[in-house]
């Protein structure tokens, strides 16, 4: 038996395997130029690959075995029992060279925040729907790797890499393994978020900060990191809430009319995050026009941030078709919402992933707050 190399979905009958004892190719009915088909153009790697041409209904899964015949290393493996994307690569070189000169060509999604919870789901789905490699970011390495672990348990790949997105260094780290081993970014999940639970005696003013710190600045800067690499056609999912909603209607009118207008900036945006901060440790913020829910408060800010970043898009940018929005997952059973919420993490997961998937040809929803798949008045 033969190492089973591709499975064209138009002709499920004609498979390529290695002929053990023979190191040659053998096929049924279609020849290589029909089975096969040209790597994608960009790839910074020079060496030369064919890539099957069998995605079966967007489900492919990537993996790795190694095999000899004479001149190729076959690359393969069979998930779920669905046909993979698979390569031939010049059996020079050690595998894991044989491991970056495929992804530096490949397709890439990530999720932060992603060890439990909706963005664990996020992950799993993801793994299972997207063309490409599937990135599991986690600010604990160790909890992250059995995150990992678990999904491939289940039969799928996702990669690893730690992330702490309240450490500059940390998002620097990720930015450069992302340039170094795909030369860009295809799907960006900013999933990552804190909240206080109702009952926690943590003063406000720190309560503020913390979750600042966390929810809004983090995920502004990796955005600012991981932005340049979003490449043509590529997806942008910041994670919100309906906080941010019901947040900006206990706004003072003043607050809501800045946050609702469309020529806001990013600079001013922070300005008012900041303010936020100083007027509780003042003790003032009532006074000023917020209300009193830290968490609406910075989910506001990323509701507003994602505008503006859509925005920034359209106009630098508006041939490359890159779709970026806000969604609300949900009240979904996690740590941080508690068991009574109505909603499972796979039920949370939809509508992030439907915007982390949105077709090639979508021409939106692109800057918008999301909702069960639907657009929600901002």
């Amino acid at each position: 038996m033969g190492i089973k190399v591709s499975s064209d979905p138009q002709h499920s009958q004609s498979e390529w395997f290695f002929v053990p004892g023979t190191q040659a190719l053998a096929a049924t009915n279609l020849v290589l130029s029909q089975l096969f088909c040209n790597l994608e153009a960009g790839c910074s790697n020079p060496r030369p690959a064919l890539y099957p041409r069998n995605l079966l209904e967007h489900k492919p899964c990537t993996g790795w075995v190694r095999g000899s015949a004479s001149l190729w290393t076959c690359s393969a493996l069979h998930l779920d029992s669905r046909p993979t994307p698979t390569a031939l690569l010049p059996s020079s070189g050690s595998e894991s060279n044989s491991h970056s000169a495929m992804s530096s060509c490949s397709r890439v999604a990530l999720v932060t925040g992603a060890n439990k919870g909706i963005g664990y789901t996020i992950v799993r789905d993801l793994c299972r729907l997207f063309s490409g490699d599937v990135v599991l970011t986690a600010r604990d390495e160790a909890r992250g790797r059995v995150a990992v672990q678990q999904l491939q348990a289940e039969g799928l790949s996702p990669r690893f890499h730690q992330l702490d997105i309240t450490d500059l260094q940390s998002i620097r780290a990720l930015r450069d393994f992302l340039r170094k081993e795909y030369g860009g970014l295809d799907v960006l999940v900013n999933n990552a978020g804190i909240a206080f639970q109702a009952a926690d005696i943590t003063p406000f003013h720190i309560q503020a900060e913390v979750t600042m710190k966390t929810n809004f600045d983090g995920t502004r800067d990796v955005c600012t990191e991981l932005l340049p690499l979003m490449r043509p056609g590529g997806r942008v999912v910041n994670v919100s809430s309906m906080e941010s909603l019901r947040a900006l209607k206990s706004c003072s009118p003043e607050l809501q009319q800045k946050f609702r207008s469309e020529t806001i900036t990013e600079e001013e945006l922070v300005g008012l995050m900041k303010k936020f901060v100083e007027d509780t440790k003042k003790g003032v913020h009532q006074k000023e026009g917020w209300p009193s829910t830290a968490y609406g408060v910075t989910k506001i800010g990323v509701t507003v941030l994602s505008r503006i970043q859509a925005r920034h898009l359209s106009e630098q940018r508006g041939g490359d078709k890159i779709l970026l929005n806000a969604c609300c997952p949900g009240w979904v059973r996690t740590d941080m919402a508690g068991p009574n919420a109505t909603k499972s993490p796979e039920e949370g997961a939809e509508t992030p992933v439907y915007l982390a998937l949105l077709p090639p040809d979508a021409e939106g929803p692109h800057g918008q707050f999301v909702v069960e798949k639907r657009v929600e008045q901002w």
